[in-house]
C-alpha cells in the first residue's frame, strides 16, 4: 500500500491549515456563501439539505485498518455514527458542522488521508478494480498506475480549473469490473501481440443527463507514455471544452460534437508537439511506486481447503455465503472476501462506526491489513486464507455484516437522493429498501441469479442507473416522485445504455415492477441464462409488455 513521503504529509497539512483558515472566515461572515463555495469544493465539502457533506478521498479503493478505524472515529465524534461509501470508492458523511471540519481533515491526515479534489471541476479520485493485486483473471495490478494518476493530477496547475468535474478509472484485468468505459477517461491494460502489456485508452464516457459510451482514441500505449498522453487528452478538453453551458461542459459532449476521429487527431497533434523523452515517466519512478504494492507474502498452500469445505457441509447459511461472496484468487488456497453492506431493508453503502471497526481488525488479523471499496458500495477484503473464511463469516455475522447476496438482486446500488441531496428529485433510499424486503428470501435470489439493480434520485446518475441491468431513475412530476425504469444495461466491458421501457411508476409500485420483469426473465430464459444475456437476446419487448398489459 503506497505510504506519503515527505512531500505528501507538508501537502496536506498546509491544506488543512489553509481551510481551517477559509472555514473561519465563513463562520465570521468575512467570506460570503458564493466566495466560500468554490474553496470548499475543493475540499470535498457540499452544503446539502440538512448539513454539510465530506466526502473523502480513498484513491483506488485501498485502505488499511488503521485508516478504517481512523474512519469510524470520524463517523462517532462529528457525524451520526455512520458513513456511506460510494460508487467512487469514497467515503461520505451526510452531518457535519463547518465548524468541525478543519479537525476532521486533521484527523484524516494523521492516518494519510484528505479529502483534496473529491470535488469541484478538476481530476477527481482515480478509480480501479475492486479486486485488484488478487483477482484470479488479472494481467497486472493497476493500482501503481492509479498513484502515479493521483500524484500527477493533484493541484496541477494546469488542470485544477477544467471545464467541468473528470473521472478516471483504471483496469488491469479482461473482465471490467472498474466501468472504464463510462470515464471521461477509461484506462484497460492488455497484451499486444508481442506479448508486451499497454494501456487502450478510452475517452468521453459518462453518464449523467446525458450517457455515452467512451471512444478508443489509442489502442497500445506504453506505461512510460501514459502521462504525456494524459495531458495531451487535458489539453484539448482545456482548449476545446465548453465553459458557458455546464450541461454542455463535459469531455464525453466535445468528443460528440467534433466527432471521434476529430478529437484523435487534436490529441496526436497535441502529443506531437513535446519530445517524447520530457513526457515520459522514468523507470526508476515506475518502479518506485510499484515497490509500495509489492503482494503480501503469501503462504504455499494446496488448492483444496479441507477444513474451508467441511465448514460449508456443516453449515448451510456459510455455504451461501461462501458461494455468493467469495471470489477466485490468483494464488492457491486464497480466496477474495466481498463484505455486503446491504442486509434486508439497510441503506446501500451505510456503515457503522461499530462495523467499521469489525473490518478493521478482520483486515488487519486475515488480510495483510488491506480493505477495499467496491464501485457496488461494499467492501473487500482481497487476500484471505480459505481456512480462516469461516472465522471471517462468524464475526460478519454478529456485526450484522453477513448478507450472502453479492451480485443479486438485493445488493442494489442507490444514491442518498431526497433523503440528503439538494440536486436530487425523488428519494432512492426507500425505494432500494422495498426492492430489498421484497427479495429477502435468499433461495429466491440465486434462482434469479446475477443481476444488477441501480436507483438514482436525480439525472445526475450518482447511483449509475442507465448502466443498471434495472435501472430505476427518481423524477419529480407535478411534485409528486416518480421512477423511470430502463433495462439492458451495464458498466462491463461490453458496456451499454439501458433502454427506457415506458412511463414511471409510483414510488409504492417499483418494488413489485421489479418482480414483474424478474418473473418475465424467469420463464423467457435459457438454461444458464443471466439477465443481462437474456435481456439482449429477446430485447425490451416482452418485458414493457408485462409491465404495462393493465396500464
Amino acid at each position: 500500500m503506497y505510504r506519503y513521503d515527505e512531500f505528501d504529509h507538508q501537502f496536506v497539512r498546509e491544506r488543512t491549515n489553509q481551510f481551517r483558515d477559509q472555514a473561519a472566515r465563513r463562520l465570521s461572515g468575512a467570506l460570503t456563501e458564493e466566495e466560500f463555495r468554490p474553496l470548499r469544493l475543493m475540499n470535498g465539502l457540499y452544503l446539502q439539505l440538512h448539513a454539510y457533506m465530506l466526502r473523502v478521498a480513498i484513491p483506488y479503493g485501498t485502505l488499511s485498518g488503521r485508516q478504517m478505524r481512523q474512519l469510524a472515529l470520524i463517523a462517532e465524534k462529528w457525524d451520526k455514527g455512520y458513513g456511506h461509501f460510494t460508487t467512487r470508492q469514497n467515503i461520505q458523511y451526510n452531518w457535519i458542522k463547518l465548524e468541525d471540519t478543519a479537525d476532521i481533515l486533521s484527523a484524516l491526515a494523521e492516518v494519510e488521508m484528505h479529502a483534496i479534489q473529491t470535488s469541484g471541476n478538476c481530476i477527481r479520485n482515480v478509480t480501479t478494480d475492486q479486486w485488484a493485486g488478487a483477482a484470479a483473471d488479472e494481467i497486472s495490478d493497476p493500482r501503481p498506475v492509479g498513484e502515479l494518476l493521483r500524484q500527477w493530477s493533484s493541484l496541477h496547475p494546469e488542470f485544477s480549473y477544467l471545464p467541468r468535474k473528470f473521472k478516471i478509472a483504471v483496469t488491469g484485468a479482461p473482465h471490467d469490473r472498474a466501468a472504464v468505459k463510462v470515464h471521461d477517461i477509461g484506462l484497460r491494460l492488455h497484451k499486444n501481440a508481442e506479448g508486451a502489456t499497454g494501456w487502450e485508452v478510452i475517452v468521453g464516457g459518462g453518464l449523467g443527463r446525458t450517457p455515452m459510451i467512451g471512444v478508443t482514441v489509442r489502442d497500445f500505449l506504453p506505461v512510460q507514455e501514459l502521462i504525456g498522453y494524459l495531458e495531451a487528452i487535458m489539453r484539448v478538453y482545456n482548449l476545446y471544452g465548453r465553459r458557458d453551458n455546464k450541461y454542455k461542459a463535459r469531455i464525453k459532449i466535445l468528443v460528440h460534437e467534433i466527432g471521434a476521429e476529430k478529437f484523435k487527431a487534436e490529441v496526436e497533434a497535441e502529443y506531437a508537439k513535446k519530445p517524447q523523452a520530457s513526457t515520459e515517466v522514468e523507470e526508476r519512478e515506475l518502479a518506485r511506486i510499484a515497490a509500495y504494492f509489492a503482494p503480501p507474502a503469501f503462504e504455499k498452500l494446496p488448492r483444496w481447503s479441507p477444513g474451508f469445505e467441511d465448514a460449508k457441509l456443516k453449515n448451510p447459511a456459510f455455504a451461501h455465503w461462501a458461494r455468493n461472496n467469495l471470489a477466485a484468487h490468483k494464488v492457491d488456497g486464497y480466496t477474495i472476501v466481498n463484505i455486503s453492506l446491504k442486509p434486508e431493508g439497510g441503506i446501500p453503502g451505510d456503515a457503522t462506526a461499530d462495523q467499521m471497526r469489525v473490518m478493521a481488525e478482520l483486515a488487519e488479523r486475515y488480510s495483510s491489513d488491506e480493505l477495499r471499496v467496491s464501485h457496488a458500495q461494499n467492501i473487500v477484503l482481497p487476500h484471505v486464507k480459505k481456512d480462516d473464511a469461516f472465522a471471517i463469516w462468524q464475526a460478519l455475522d454478529e456485526a450484522g455484516l453477513s448478507a450472502a447476496n453479492l451480485g443479486l438482486v438485493s445488493d442494489i446500488i442507490a444514491c442518498p437522493g431526497l433523503d440528503y441531496c439538494a440536486l436530487a428529485t425523488a428519494r432512492a433510499i426507500p425505494i432500494a429498501q422495498s426492492i430489498s424486503r421484497k427479495f429477502a428470501d435468499l433461495k429466491e435470489q440465486e434462482a434469479i441469479g446475477k443481476v444488477r439493480v441501480n436507483i438514482s434520485g436525480c439525472i445526475n446518475a450518482c447511483g449509475h442507473h442507465h448502466v443498471g441491468h434495472i435501472g430505476i431513475l427518481g423524477l419529480d412530476k407535478k411534485g409528486e416522485e416518480y421512477y423511470q425504469i430502463t433495462l439492458g444495461g451495464s458498466s462491463a466491458e461490453q458496456a451499454s445504455i439501458g433502454t427506457i421501457l415506458g412511463p414511471g411508476f409510483a414510488g409504492h409500485e417499483v418494488a413489485d415492477a421489479v418482480g414483474t420483469i424478474l418473473d418475465t426473465y424467469l420463464k423467457l430464459r435459457e438454461p444458464d441464462e443471466e439477465f443481462l444475456a437474456a435481456y439482449r437476446r429477446v430485447g425490451p419487448k416482452p418485458f414493457k409488455e408485462a409491465l404495462y398489459a393493465t396500464a
